[in-house]
C-alpha cells in the first residue's frame, strides 16, 4: 500500500521532519531523509494497527462503507 508523505527539512538543526496528510497525527523524523522514510515507515504501520475493543453487554458491532 502507497502513501504520500511530506518531507521537510529543519534549517537549524539539518534534521527531517515527515507526516503522512491522509493519516492525522501520524508524523515521524530523522537525522537523514533516508532515516526519517524509514521512521514514517514505521509510524503508519502502527498507526494502523486495530486495537482491541472491549463491548458493552448488548453491543453490536458493524462495519460501514464510505464512498
Amino acid at each position: 500500500m502507497k502513501w504520500r508523505v511530506v518531507l521537510e527539512p529543519d534549517p537549524e538543526t539539518g534534521e527531517w521532519a515527515v507526516w503522512c496528510p491522509e493519516l492525522p497525527g501520524c508524523t515521524s523524523a530523522g537525522d537523514t531523509e533516508e532515516e526519517a522514510l524509514e521512521n514514517i515507515r514505521e509510524a503508519i504501520q502502527l498507526y494502523l494497527e486495530t486495537d482491541s475493543i472491549k463491548l458493552a453487554p448488548g453491543a453490536i458491532f458493524r462495519e460501514v462503507m464510505v464512498g
